[in-house]
């Protein structure tokens, strides 16, 4: 008897070790990437499908219709976050029928399209016109939506939709966008639908080039940040920026919008006067920002809860203006082969944490950029991910330490412990 009730403890060990794994490998947060088209080498469709279906990567973002790339992923298990551009606000807008036309040829029903973005950055966009007809061109297409569809309706915003983040508590949406932002809160609220928007912890690097805040942004070793008002601690901008935004949500009622991170990434190359731009950084962002969003560690604000993020971008765009920087995005060169180990592949698939001993600060400051920061900074830069040949502003935050408390453990170590504590217990089990 003694043997069999060893035998079973040790079958249910080994199960409860199963949960465990099973557990780890599906409630991770997806990893996406952006699919940018400006550029006039890229592959072929199929060959960008076979790429995506090689990585773990579990969403793609298209900043307009693209039927043939949609087409070769169909089966893939890919999903689709579908953009419209700018340009074509206005006609979706005009009546629920032009929504209806738009959807019917536009909406992919080969693979699942977990959201339509209504524009990209359109209330900072530049262009006065726009902001009127946005949430008229989301309620018409949401009404064309077919019945029963789990598609959800949003649009994608800059960081300059906030006015503050200083610390992220005090985040808070600018108020010259309330009578255009408020009833598209409103809607987000009213549908489900995720509130999506583009941080970009390197802009604000940008405009404070010394080796603490690139540690800060890169998400390696460093003293941590303290919100002073909050008491909650930051060891990374990300998570700095993301409850910032979190923070301006809750001020407005909306503690139930989920966020979609829809943008962020960093260049592995610039120009010379781009600080920071540089093979070795890019990799260091993206592949502690992918390590970080498995760990399910979330944000000081939300501890436990990752968040849809989508990296920027799929492949460079050689036809983009600007600095060199803007080109050098791309996780991978258009003849397929990857610019850095991201983590990302599924053969060898996890890359190590990149910890680097940052450069030193230049001497002299970035044009524009004005002087070093003493606590969040607004920084302006042309946005990568823009497709409507537009240099919109960007604003990006620069947090400085106020004091430091360590960083908890997060889940994935947590996961690690457990399967160590169960293995061993399995192991005594079956002796």
């Amino acid at each position: 008897m003694g043997i069999r009730r060893r035998q079973d403890a040790a079958a249910t060990i080994l199960g409860l070790l199963q949960v465990l794994l099973f557990h780890s490998a599906t409630s991770q947060s997806f990893i996406g990437v952006n699919y940018g088209t400006i550029a006039d080498n890229l592959p072929p469709p199929a060959s960008t499908a076979s790429l995506l279906m090689s990585t773990s990567i579990g969403k793609l973002r298209l900043y307009e219709p693209q039927p043939e790339l949609v087409a070769a992923l169909a089966g893939s298990n890919i999903s689709i976050l579908l953009g419209i551009p700018n340009g074509d606000v206005p006609n979706l807008a005009s009546s629920p029928a032009a929504a209806a036309s738009w959807a019917a040829a536009n909406i992919p029903t080969t693979v699942p399209v977990s959201a339509i973005s209504v524009g990209n950055e359109l209330l900072n966009s530049g262009d006065p016109t726009l902001a009127p007809q946005l949430l008229p061109a989301m309620q018409n297409l949401l009404a064309a939506l077919p019945a029963g569809s789990t598609t959800k309706i949003s649009t994608v915003h800059s960081m300059a939709v906030l006015s503050a983040s200083d610390p992220p508590s005090s985040g808070a949406f600018h108020p010259d966008l309330a009578g255009s932002l408020d009833p598209v809160l409103d809607f987000l609220h009213q549908n489900g639908a995720p509130f999506m928007i583009n941080p970009y912890p390197y802009f604000a690097y940008a405009s404070d080039t010394r080796p603490e805040t690139l540690a800060f942004c890169l998400f390696q070793p460093n003293a941590g940040r303290v919100d002073a008002v909050s008491g909650l601690t930051y060891t990374n901008m990300f998570d700095a920026q993301l409850d910032a935004i979190r923070a301006a949500l809750d001020a407005k009622g909306y503690g139930d919008v989920d966020i979609v991170i829809a943008e962020t990434g960093w260049p592995y190359k610039g120009d010379a006067d781009e600080a920071g731009a540089t093979v070795d950084n890019a990799k260091a962002y993206t592949s502690n920002l992918v390590a970080h969003l498995r760990s399910q560690a979330g944000t000081p604000r939300t501890p436990g809860k990752s968040v849809d993020t989508y990296i920027f971008a799929l492949y460079d765009e050689d036809l983009k203006g600007g600095p060199e920087s803007e080109r050098s995005f791309g996780l991978y060169k258009t003849d397929l082969t990857a610019n850095y180990d991201a983590g990302l592949s599924k053969t060898g698939s996890t890359a190590a944490p990149t910890i680097l001993t940052p450069s030193p600060p230049q001497s002299t400051l970035q044009p524009s950029r004005g002087a070093t920061p003493t606590g969040f900074c607004q920084t302006t830069a042309a946005v990568p991910g823009s497709t409507q040949g537009q240099q919109v502003p960007l604003s990006s935050s620069c947090y400085i330490p106020a004091g430091a408390v360590p960083r908890r453990a997060d889940a994935g170590t947590w996961q690690l412990v457990w399967f160590g504590v169960l293995l061993c217990m399995a192991m005594v089990a079956g002796m």
